[in-house]
């Protein structure tokens, strides 16, 4: 599939648990409008790296063992949104996470007479993600990915790939733990989904549905906003 030329930069915010599916949605949009996924994590590690102002700034506080400031990020951001590779728009990923970081977004975006085109918010039932998460394993040897219910070894225990039986999981992938962050993020995102919702930029996505579906419904939703 081309890439698809946007009549203006836009700049899209992915909202969603973790598990629904937002860096494969994020790569998707990348190759088809020509975006820049941007993660907040991967910013602060890139402006770390180049030694910019503000990832001196992020890295003193972070070796200090503190959390970087929210007025840090968006300096980070700021440098990053300059760019030239952002200039066709950008897909945020892990930013804003408050009400407070949303306003400072639009002020920043303001400068440069921009602003959120759409914030999509990836739906997902949380029984539903529970047990597609919890019941995630992989193989020791190779790697290969398998589930308890819906991707099962031919021989229990054995990788049908490379015959290695040290399966390993991952110890926050418990049933337990799932939830607790299901519900962490509800409450954190609550704010924001209100927040956009009442700008009248706010669409969902049924995000349990088929990869290629759900890729789909959200193209829709990014020609509608730069419409």
């Amino acid at each position: 599939m081309g890439t698809e030329t946007l009549t203006a930069p836009a700049v899209l915010i992915l909202l969603g648990p973790p598990g629904a599916g937002k860096g494969t949605q994020a790569r998707l949009l990348e190759e088809r409008f020509g975006l820049v996924q941007l993660s907040t994590g991967d910013l602060l590690r890139a402006a770390v790296a180049a030694g910019t102002d503000a990832g001196k700034a992020a890295k003193a506080v972070m070796e200090a063992g503190d959390l970087v400031s929210d007025q840090i990020v968006i300096d980070i951001l700021r440098d990053r949104l300059a760019e030239p590779d952002c200039a066709n728009g950008v897909i945020l990923d892990g930013f804003p996470r408050t009400t407070v970081q949303a306003q400072a977004l639009d002020e920043l975006l303001a400068e440069s007479k921009q602003r959120i085109n759409t914030a999509i918010s990836l739906n997902v039932d949380d029984a539903a993600m529970v047990k597609r998460i919890s019941g995630r394993f992989t193989c020791g040897g190779c790697g290969e990915g398998y589930h308890d219910s819906f991707k099962a070894p031919a021989q229990d225990g054995i990788c049908d790939k490379c015959g290695a039986s040290d399966m390993k999981r991952r110890a926050d992938d418990t049933a337990e733990t799932v939830a607790a962050r299901l519900e962490a993020y509800h409450a954190q995102t609550a704010p924001l989904i209100a927040y956009y919702g009442d700008k009248g930029v706010l669409k969902t996505v049924d995000a349990m549905g088929d990869i290629a579906d759900i890729a789909a419904a959200m193209a829709t939703l990014v020609d509608q906003a730069m419409s």
